[in-house]
């Protein structure tokens, strides 16, 4: 697998966790408890999946500069 391919599935997983993290977070809020998982549940798991996600994207864009600074060529 190639560097630009890890960095682009990295991307990939960081745009998934945030939509899915936000989703989880507005869920947590809106839906009246219906089942066993409590809203605080959806409310944590969303949290961390979007924190998880801007980790990822800091992580991605700094590994992308350097990546552009080494492979001028490919950018043109």
């Amino acid at each position: 697998m190639s560097y630009k391919s890890n960095l682009n599935r990295r991307l990939t997983i960081a745009v998934i966790l945030t939509i899915v993290g936000s989703g989880l977070l507005i869920a947590g809020f809106i839906v009246p408890p219906l089942g066993v998982i409590d809203s605080s549940v959806l409310v944590a798991f969303g949290e961390t999946s979007t924190f998880v996600a801007a980790i990822l994207g800091i992580d991605y864009n700094y590994k992308y500069q350097i990546y552009k600074s080494k492979a001028p060529d490919d950018f043109k």
